[in-house]
């Protein structure tokens, strides 16, 4: 029995990577950098600053220039947070399917509320989901399982009857410490890095309107 759905939220439920790759962009022209092809970046968007200024400027946090970086980065995509991202193709179908069944569906993400809300504002989803956990709502954010345990506290849910969406092994990792089944996007943000196969998921789905048949509609 499943009685709540969570997403995760970039390369989930919102292809933000456009977005995402756009600010990246900006800030390499700004350090006198040619534009590098959205295909490169994709596969880095679900990793954060890290993996961003990662592909981006060949830096990790241990850099001393990293801190910097992240923050000018930050500040280009909060001024580009909502240009060029959609849902995922199939997406609104599935939304308004569960809505339609009554079954409540929430995300949680390790982007910060500032980026998370203004988002999902501008694209109508801030008052459908039934919760929206931040990755700095909590005082750890994914893979340790406090978000995935409060957003099941505002459902009203317990964690085993929920069934949580993402595509990065931390998400598979949070869920799993709380006994929430995770499935695995198959079309969102994998790269050549990830093994999707090791991380243990209870399934996957290689498009959002395949949930429905995962929850047996």
């Amino acid at each position: 029995m499943v009685n709540a759905v969570l997403f995760d939220l970039d390369g989930t439920l919102v292809d933000t990577a456009p977005d995402l790759g756009y600010a990246l962009n900006q800030q390499r022209q700004m350090h006198g950098l040619p534009e590098m092809p959205l295909e490169l970046i994709r596969p880095y968007a679900s990793h954060g600053t890290v993996g961003l200024l990662q592909i981006g400027f060949a830096i990790s946090p241990e850099h001393p220039a990293f801190q910097d970086l992240r923050a000018e980065y930050l500040e280009l995509y909060e001024q580009n947070i909502n240009q060029f991202s959609t849902l995922f193709p199939g997406m609104m179908e599935l939304l308004d399917e569960l809505e339609i069944r009554g079954l409540p569906w929430g995300i949680v993400t390790n982007k910060p509320a500032r980026f998370t809300a203004p988002l999902l504002e501008q694209m109508g989803l801030d008052d459908r989901a039934a919760t929206v956990i931040s990755g700095d709502t909590c005082a750890h954010p994914k893979p340790h399982p406090e978000p995935m345990l409060a957003a099941c506290r505002e459902i009203g849910v317990l964690p085993a009857t929920c069934v949580y969406i993402g595509d990065a092994e931390r998400d598979v990792e949070a869920a799993h410490a709380c006994g929430m089944p995770a499935l695995i996007a198959e079309y969102g943000y994998l790269g050549p890095q990830d093994n999707p196969l090791e991380w243990g998921a209870d399934g996957f789905i290689q498009s959002p309107t395949a949930l429905l048949e995962y929850l047996g509609y």
